[in-house]
C-alpha cells in the first residue's frame, strides 16, 4: 500500500511540473528548437505509457530510498540521477541518430530530467510525511 500512495503523489508532482514545463515555461523553447520533429498533435498514448513507466522506476529507485532511510535528501539525490541517466540516455541517442537534434535542446531537456527528477522523488517523501504514510 505504501509504494501504491507514492506512486499516487509522485505521478501527480510529475505530471504538474512537466505539464508546466512543457505546456507554459519551455513551450516556445521546445517548438523553436525541434520544429518539423514535433509531432503535432502529441501522441498521448505514447506520453502516458511513458509517465506511467518512469514514475514506477522513480519510486522504485528514488522515493524508495527516502522512505528506507526517512531522509527527503536521499530521495532528491537518487531522483536527480534516475532523472539524469534517463534524460540523458533519450538526448544523447538522439544526437547521435536524428540529423539536426538540437544540441542546446538535448542540454536543456537532460538537466530539466534531472531537476524533475530530484524534486519529484524529494517532495514526493515529504509529502507522505507530513501525512504521516512514510
Amino acid at each position: 500500500m505504501k509504494y501504491a500512495q507514492a506512486y499516487g503523489v509522485a505521478l501527480v508532482i510529475f505530471l504538474i511540473l512537466d505539464g508546466l514545463w512543457l505546456g507554459v515555461v519551455a513551450r516556445g523553447f521546445y517548438t523553436s528548437r525541434m520544429g518539423d520533429l514535433l509531432a503535432s498533435p502529441p501522441r498521448w498514448g505514447v506520453a502516458a505509457i511513458f509517465y506511467a513507466l518512469y514514475v514506477v522506476g522513480l519510486v522504485y529507485f528514488a522515493v524508495n530510498a527516502g522512505l528506507e532511510t526517512g531522509r527527503w535528501q536521499a530521495a532528491a539525490l537518487n531522483g536527480a540521477l534516475f532523472g539524469f541517466f534517463a534524460y540523458l540516455t533519450y538526448n544523447a541517442t538522439a544526437l547521435s541518430v536524428i540529423r539536426g537534434f538540437d544540441t542546446t535542446l538535448a542540454t536543456l531537456d537532460t538537466l530539466w530530467g534531472t531537476a524533475m527528477g530530484a524534486v519529484t522523488a524529494g517532495v514526493t517523501v515529504l509529502v507522505l510525511q507530513a501525512l504521516g504514510r512514510a
